[in-house]
């Protein structure tokens, strides 16, 4: 149980340190320092028995160091720019880990070429994304679901001869560590609507996959400097080649210590990357927006009460039987709050499902220049609020607003001065939507409901515990929320790469 405390303290303290900038700085003017708090609750990171020392420095370094060289280069950071924050870190320690492992490095040219000779596949994928076959889909997602760059990676890296420790490190480096921003398929969009011809767009889909590995700081330094997100241009926030560099020098160290302890490949290139983006991403200027808005904080506000209350029930209940139920109840209990909040208004989550399926139908048949990751926040969102549906619901259908016999307190939601006075904040006599709408602004931005800073620390808890093991992407069914109205994820699609589990293929994972 000193364990598991010790998770918990360390997840909600960082998670709240968030909280708390926002609850101060929302509706005003964001600048770097104000990230001040989230680096201090980091600092607080400790190895704890049977933890692996070289796995917690991945982290704490990690964030000390994107914070420092971000004040050294900058005040601030435009909402255009702050998605790719977490992206710059993958890339450099890709490239220290070629420099120092000559093998690795030949394995992961093997699969460079191995691209190359899959031509059919990527551009297969690629297709299948541009037209949409694959509905709403999470292309940079953390799992292998269907469109997504670990389902691709995987599937190319399995037939290789090289070593499975190898495989299992490309693997990881393009899901839950992010080598570049790049998402499969948007290159081959580009040049489809530029004029080009498919085969041309399946070339230039091969080349790009192919440079995000060869030459991995580089590519991203490109990618950015032609994002132009919202029409605003690439990006202008700070020199991120000039990050790269100082950050690939900083972390050097930590990364050959990492190593030389026996910490798996596969985890140094993951840890490092997640747990940064707190700073200048989730505490950054589009959040200080997004939050001004009173019903938007009261629910993050409400949900994050029921986080901390049920972690801590966990604790008084000694009902944690591993470390990875701690991040079950972490993850599950703001899920299950987020369910409770759609349900004040009376929606249901196959309600929002069908409606952000549908509406992805139509979104890729007007925009076909669509972004390859715009959807992805859309499809997290509706898997958050299936998975809390699914602990809320009465047994049997559902757990009984119950997880690893826990009960969760949604009192915080009813008690909250703003999310239970929806009617101060519209027309008063007609406020049943308030609570819906506050949680469709949510659904672009769901990293605040289930936090991504208690996911990275929870994750680099669990891989200290077995740091030779490599810890992303999952294996396993994420129980996709968008597979509920179009089936892509069983034995009974008939298209090519069609296998036990329809287009997703965790199932074979290397």
């Amino acid at each position: 149980m000193a364990l598991y405390k010790k998770m918990i303290d360390e997840a909600v303290g960082a998670t709240l340190a968030v909280y708390g900038v926002i609850k101060e700085k929302r509706g005003g003017e964001f600048k770097l320092t104000d990230c001040k708090p989230y680096v201090d609750a980091v600092n607080k990171m400790t190895a704890g028995e049977g933890q692996s020392q070289e796995v917690i420095d991945l982290h704490v370094q990690s964030v000390n160091a994107h914070y420092d060289i971000l004040c050294g280069l900058t005040d601030t950071i435009r909402p255009e720019d702050d998605p790719f924050v977490e992206h710059y870190q993958t890339p450099p320690i890709l490239e220290i880990l070629c420099e120092e492992d000559a093998a690795f490095k030949k394995s992961l040219d093997t699969f460079i070429e191995a691209i190359g000779a899959n031509q059919a596949l990527v551009g297969l994928e690629a297709v299948r994304r541009y037209g949409g076959m694959y509905g709403l889909t999470c292309v940079v997602d953390f799992a292998f679901s269907c469109g997504s760059v670990s389902n691709l990676v995987n599937r190319i890296l399995g037939p290789l001869d090289i070593p499975s420790d190898h495989k299992k490190t490309i693997l990881s480096a393009k899901s839950w560590g992010m080598n570049t921003s790049y998402g499969s398929g948007a290159a081959f969009r580009a040049a489809m609507e530029s004029g080009k011809t498919a085969a041309e767009a399946e070339a230039a889909e091969v080349a790009m996959m192919q440079f995000i590995y060869r030459e991995p700081c580089k590519a991203q330094a490109e990618i950015m400097d032609g994002h132009n997100l919202g029409g605003h241009g690439g990006h202008s926030s700070f020199d991120v080649r000039k990050y790269m560099a100082l950050y690939k020098e900083r972390m050097k160290p930590v990364v050959l210590a990492a190593l030389k302890a026996g910490v798996h490949p596969a985890n140094i290139v993951t840890v490092p990357a997640y747990c940064v983006g707190d700073v200048g991403h989730h505490i950054a200027q589009s959040a200080f927006n997004m939050f001004n808005d009173e019903m938007v904080f009261g629910i993050y506000e409400s949900v994050m009460d029921v986080f901390k209350a049920t972690l801590q029930a966990g604790l008084d209940q000694n009902a944690y039987q591993n470390p990875y139920d701690v991040l079950s109840v972490a993850t599950g209990a703001p899920a299950c709050a987020t369910a409770y909040v759609l349900w004040k208004d009376s929606f249901t989550v196959p309600m929002v499902v069908d409606l952000l399926s549908k509406r992805f139908s139509n979104y890729a048949a007007m925009n076909p220049k669509r972004g390859e990751a715009d959807e992805l926040h859309n499809a997290d969102f509706i898997d958050i609020l299936t998975r809390g549906e699914r602990i809320l619901d009465v047994k049997p259908i559902g757990s009984g607003a119950t997880i690893k016999n826990i009960k969760i307190d949604l009192s915080p939601i009813d008690k909250h001065p703003v999310v239970s006075n929806p009617q101060r904040y519209t027309y008063p006599a007609c406020a049943i939507t308030q609570r819906f709408a506050a949680l469709m602004s949510l659904s672009d931005f769901p990293c605040y409901l289930t936090p991504e800073c208690t996911t990275a620390t929870l994750m680099t808890n669990c891989i200290a515990l077995n740091p030779g093991v490599p810890g992303s992407p999952v294996r396993g069914c994420k129980d996709c929320a968008a597979t509920k109205l179009i089936k892509r994820n069983v034995p009974y699609v008939t298209g090519e790469l069609a296998g036990g589990k329809g287009y997703c293929n965790w199932d074979s994972a290397v």
